[in-house]
């Protein structure tokens, strides 16, 4: 009986550290560029009473596509959606907004993820796949501050503003011992070594949201319009934004852009942004949130695309955020993946999914906001 009950217990403590792993594992998220998938055996059915995810109507599997901004929130979405909805496969791409819009619109995923609002000749070829009268709308799901990321030996802290950042991208600042960046780091003792930036290679709704704040608060020295595709001469690319934080991560003398998560999960150091509030502004999702707030619904009908204000000034509003979108069907979706796309969305826009961003990095839709997306995701068709 004595070993019956140590054996009881060995097996219980056991069983403790391996939820607790799982549960480890779960909260620290990914920092690599591959898909976010995997299955889970079992049946779709109503609301998982441990997690109040509602799994109506899900079923299969769910191809999606597009943003690596949103990638580590989408490893815990999918994790935990599938954790709740036995039987359901949600098999995300990360790749980049671009790729991913021309997956939804030559009808290859069910939804794509996009940190730009879909152009109007998007638009148009969306209603080529969304059937019955129906095109693609966009989902604001995750918000967050765009890092800049710097490797400096011997500087632990670093202070830019706009007109700086663009001439640094643009190698009109070649050096870190710059009287540029010296003038905005008094007392810091930055080396004589070359800047060495890198930017995205691929079509990202990073480098566009990058280049709308150097646009709205550098114009001077940043007259590129506001793309896809890296607009400017030099510097050195890197396939996407983990690509990116670990070429800098790598690399003394490095400076790059890209999600906070990625600098979070690298541990990289950030920029610190002389907005000409009060006092320079950290890149944290509190403060994101801040400058995201104030942002206002610029789409029409279903579309809820946003319009922010990448010049505020505001104290404590990190001004350079970008906003990743889900892109789906207003109504003309796929029969066979519409449940599982509703259901699925459903949890990221719900209180579950969103409160758990900000632990990985990322700033939730404000309130406002996500209401009307959660109405959106319930009339989807």
């Amino acid at each position: 009986m004595k070993l019956q009950r140590k054996n009881r217990l060995r097996a219980t403590a056991l069983g403790v550290i391996a939820v607790s792993s799982a549960l480890a594992l779960t909260a620290c998220g990914s920092d690599n560029n591959d898909s976010g998938s995997g299955t889970s055996g079992g049946t779709g059915g109503k609301t998982n009473a441990a997690s109040n995810i509602k799994c109506d109507g899900a079923k299969g599997q769910l191809l999606a596509s597009g943003s690596s901004a949103q990638k580590n929130a989408m490893d815990l979405w999918v994790k935990n959606y599938m954790a709740a909805c036995k039987g359901v496969e949600i098999n995300y791409k990360a790749s980049s907004s671009g790729e991913g819009i021309i997956a939804f619109n030559q009808s290859q995923v069910g939804f794509a993820g996009s940190d730009s609002a879909l152009k109007p000749e998007e638009v148009a070829n969306s209603k080529k796949v969304c059937a019955g009268g129906g095109q693609g709308i966009n989902l604001p799901m995750v918000g967050g501050p765009i890092a800049i990321g710097f490797h400096l030996e011997g500087v632990d802290s670093l202070v830019l503003d706009a007109p700086t950042i663009a001439k640094i991208f643009t190698g009109k600042i070649k050096n870190w011992n710059d009287e540029a960046i010296a003038k905005l780091n008094s007392g810091a003792k930055l080396p004589d070594k070359a800047i060495q930036a890198f930017h995205r290679s691929q079509d990202s709704g990073t480098t566009q949201n990058l280049g709308k704040y150097l646009g709205a608060t550098a114009k001077a020295d940043w007259p590129y319009p506001a793309e896809k595709k890296w607009p400017a001469p030099g510097g050195q690319a890197a396939a996407g934004s983990s690509d990116v934080a670990a070429q800098v991560k790598q690399t003394d003398g490095a400076i790059g852009y890209f999600e906070l998560s990625y600098a979070t999960a690298q541990s990289i150091k950030t920029v610190d942004l002389n907005t000409g509030a009060a006092a320079p502004v950290k890149a944290t999702p509190e403060n994101a949130s801040k400058a995201i707030a104030a942002a206002k619904i610029k789409g029409t009908g279903k579309d809820l695309a946003l319009s922010l204000d990448y010049a505020t000034k505001a104290d404590g509003a990190y001004p350079l955020v970008l906003v990743t979108y889900e892109i789906a069907c207003d109504k003309g979706n796929k029969g066979d993946t519409l449940g599982t796309v509703k259901s699925f969305l459903t949890y990221t826009a719900g209180d579950e999914g969103q409160k758990i961003l900000s632990d990985a990095g990322y700033a939730p839709i404000p309130a406002e906001i996500n209401t009307k997306v959660r109405e959106t995701v319930a009339g989807l068709q």
